[in-house]
């Protein structure tokens, strides 16, 4: 049976799913049934996150997983980033992602699950899904902007050290089961490689820069050169889009009739709805699903392991947006935790307010770029800076929905000791930087 046959049951449930919060009447509903503010912003965070999330950010992110599963080999992963790796490189590769990424918590599940189920060692590992969204220079840029010099390089510098001290911190606590994975990598036959290196680097950073350009954010100032990449995205998008198909045609031999009517409708759909890029990006991302789908070959694998990741990662992702809302709201608006007790909580410099800050920016859900301008609101209600290191270390890199894709990958235990790392280290570089500036 092929893919349709066997998965349109789950398929079916996860795009109705998607569909009922992606359109969610939520206003509607307001006005017709009294019931607590929570329930609605829950409601009011799911819609957002499906509308601005879901396609431009997870659905990329799966498709590269996927590819990571399917044209990565083995061999290649545990050599650079595996257990028995040179601890330099490997270090040095995960901690640096989040420059070329500049993705999400959320985002960068797709992405650490298909390098750790190839081999990758759990602190190389690890240290890439802190990095990932930490380590974002366009955030660097705004946060020392908007809120400072001395916090922007604090942040940068903060986020660099702590996700190779993180990385290195997991693999000694459980240096016992990485001494095992060692010994059994090392029995794993050779697998054949079916394409050039050169052609998978520039395969996977055709799709990565498909993925950054269309979740380009638009920067404070409407000028300079972050701006102008911003005005040019989608064009930016479209082109590693083109040389996408180019490569389907050539490299995966993938019938060039289809792909020409996909990359056709796609165009044509994003000149009679330029102002809503979301039509013809959806419009591609069902062709390739449907051409990738209906494979046989090595692009069919692709698409089954993307489909595995979607299928595991977002309905866990959606119920921890779900909860997120319902606990703490949209920027601006109360859930059952209200802000003013943020805001009281966080002032000054103690360990309290540090620890604060940072256990509850990992519990929330930030967009890329969106904590700046919450940070920004909460300095001008009494924040210490301390506090504010401490969240922008913690919360752009953890959030509850994060929080439970990390615990289907790497268990219960391995999650709590990775979560309290953070939580620990941004507390204490808040303390230190907030009795050193302030």
């Amino acid at each position: 049976m092929n893919f349709w046959q066997e998965e349109w049951k789950p398929l079916s449930v996860i795009v109705v799913g998607f569909l009922i919060c992606f359109y969610l009447p939520v206003e509607a509903l307001q006005q017709l049934i009294s019931l607590p503010n929570a329930f609605w912003e829950a409601l009011y965070l799911v819609r957002w996150y499906a509308q601005e999330h879901v396609l431009f950010c997870l659905i990329p992110a799966f498709f590269i997983a996927g590819a990571i599963a399917v044209f990565i080999s083995q061999e290649a992963v545990m050599k650079y980033l595996g257990a028995k790796a040179n601890k330099v490189l490997a270090y040095g590769v995960a901690s640096v992602s989040g420059i070329i990424l500049a993705v999400c918590s959320c985002t960068v599940l797709p992405l650490f699950a298909g390098i750790y189920r190839l081999g990758a060692g759990l602190g190389p590992a690890t240290t890439f899904l802190y990095s990932g969204p930490a380590i974002n220079v366009l955030a660097m840029i705004l946060t020392a902007r908007v809120l400072g010099l001395k916090l922007g390089i604090a942040r940068a510098i903060g986020a660099t050290v702590f996700s190779i001290i993180i990385g290195l911190t997991m693999a000694f606590i459980f240096r016992k089961e990485e001494l095992e994975k060692i010994e059994v990598q090392g029995g794993l036959p050779e697998t054949e490689v079916t394409r050039p290196l050169w052609q998978n680097g520039l395969f996977f950073g055709v799709m990565v820069g498909i993925l950054v350009f269309a979740n380009w954010a638009q920067p404070g100032a409407a000028v300079g050169i972050w701006y102008s990449i911003y005005t040019a995205k989608w064009l930016i998008t479209s082109l590693f889009a083109i040389a996408l198909a180019v490569m389907l045609v050539f490299w995966f031999e993938l019938n060039p009739g289809k792909v020409i009517l996909i990359s056709g409708v796609t165009a044509a759909l994003s000149f009679q709805f330029s102002p809503t890029p979301l039509i013809p990006f959806s419009a591609g991302v069902v062709g390739l699903a449907w051409l990738t789908s209906t494979n046989k070959n090595e692009a069919g694998e692709w698409f089954t392991a993307s489909w595995d990741f979607a299928k595991q990662i977002l309905p866990l992702l959606l119920l921890g947006v779900l909860v997120a809302g319902a606990l703490l709201g949209r920027p601006g608006h109360e859930a059952l935790i209200p802000s003013e007790w943020v805001a009281m909580a966080v002032g000054g410099n103690s360990f309290f307010a540090n620890f604060f800050a940072a256990f509850a920016g990992a519990f929330m859900y930030f967009a890329t770029l969106t904590e700046v301008p919450i940070l920004q609101g909460l300095m001008g209600n009494g924040m210490g800076e301390g506090p504010a290191l401490a969240l922008l270390l913690a919360g752009p890199a953890l959030s509850l929905p994060n929080m439970l894709v990390i615990r289907s990958i790497l268990g219960t235990k391995k999650t709590l000791v990775f979560v309290s790392l953070v939580i620990i280290m941004a507390s204490i570089s808040g303390i230190i930087y907030g009795n050193i500036f302030t």
